[in-house]
């Protein structure tokens, strides 16, 4: 907006020199004797005057209204990093979808507020936001993100052994990570959590996964990741936030953790996805202590595998999973609860070292 400021400022001083200067010519001609033509003089400044009308217009005009709306595809490379889009576009949806959108922002950003013990909708879970391991609403690179949800629901999910829509996935995290009780599918807020997530996944392919959608995943560890040397970083590095005795910290108000609980009656339960020691390890490298992220992250990858292993070896709320993984060959190999299609015990499934049950697994398949 500087340049028609400039033209502006311009404008004024050329319609001032013009009545200065016809004051003086029409003061000249009668002294001369001479016709003086007054209608060049006001056709002169009328346009000088019509340019400085078009120029205050200009300014004062929404300055959206000049540019092009952002574009409703995007598109990425596999070198690309999905960083999800600019809140800023949702000025451009029509107003119940945007309202919509935001609202499930809303409900990702602020959970307990709506769903907490003291839930304005329903007291659903244990207090902890979806922002809590979705970090930035979703929307963080390698922060457990949205960016994928879209593009690859609905998908067959071994640990169901079924096909799975993104609104049993959203389900899942309420009954797991928040230990809570599923959202009714056909609910406003349900509709509004998808509709943020249908957003965020706006231009990404069919079964596409974008580079920075999710964990990342960390090279496996050539020995079980150790739980004591895990509690000697997790004083060192994680107490100030999470708290001793791992229970987190209220925000202000007392009604949101500012810090989530990592162990406990009130944190994710045994179900979660976060309880499998990879998913929980890659999460920490990229984005745990605070101020880390996947290009600078602040723990090694052995730190962060130890620390992993110390919080989830740790008391927390239990869950029946006896309908979870209905074809045993289908665990993962951190999956921490038998029976498994391997002879490796349940301690080394839980804490490794895993490499061996991946290999294992290879030389057996046909």
């Amino acid at each position: 907006m500087t340049a028609p400021l400039i033209v502006l400022f311009a404008a004024l001083v050329v319609f001032i020199y013009l009545l200065v200067v016809d004051e003086a010519a029409q003061v000249l001609s009668e002294r001369a004797g001479i016709p003086f033509n007054e209608e060049r003089s006001r056709w002169t400044r009328g346009l000088v005057l019509a340019v400085i009308g078009g120029l205050v217009l200009v300014i004062a005009l929404p300055k959206d209204l000049f540019e092009p709306p952002p574009p409703t595809v995007a598109s990425y490379t596999a070198d690309s990093l999905w960083l999800g889009p600019d809140t800023l576009q949702l000025a451009y949806l029509d107003d119940e979808r945007e309202a919509l959108v935001r609202y499930g922002r809303e409900l990702v950003h602020n959970t307990s507020a709506y769903f907490g013990p003291k839930g304005s909708v329903a007291p659903l879970t244990n207090g902890m936001d979806c922002e809590n391991c979705h970090l930035d609403a979703g929307t963080k690179p390698w922060g457990n993100n949205y960016g994928a949800v879209w593009s690859t629901y609905p998908k067959f999910r071994e640990r169901s052994g079924a096909v799975e829509t993104a609104a049993k996935r959203v389900n899942d995290c309420f009954e797991r990570s928040l230990n809570g009780t599923a959202l009714d599918t056909a609910s406003h807020e349900m509709k509004a959590i998808l509709a943020y997530m249908e957003w965020l996944g706006s231009g990404i392919k069919p079964k596409q996964k974008p580079k920075g959608s999710g964990i990342v995943e960390l090279a496996f560890l050539d020995r079980p990741a150790d739980t004591t040397n895990g509690a000697a970083i997790y004083t060192a590095k994680c107490v100030s936030c999470h708290q001793a005795d791992g229970q987190g910290a209220f925000t202000a108000s007392g009604t949101a953790y500012q810090y989530p609980p990592l162990w406990g009656a009130h944190s994710y339960n045994i179900g979660a996805g976060l309880y499998r020691l990879s998913r929980f390890a890659g999460y920490v490298k990229a984005n745990m202590p605070q101020g880390a992220t996947w290009e600078n992250p602040l723990l090694s990858d052995e730190e962060a595998w130890d620390v992993a292993a110390y919080i989830n070896s740790r008391q927390r709320p239990d869950r029946d999973l006896s309908k979870d993984w209905p074809k045993v060959a289908g665990k993962p190999v951190d999956h921490p609860f038998g029976p498994y299609a391997d002879s490796f015990p349940e301690i080394q499934h839980k804490f490794g070292p895993f490499g061996p049950i991946a290999e294992a697994r290879k030389t057996s398949k046909p």
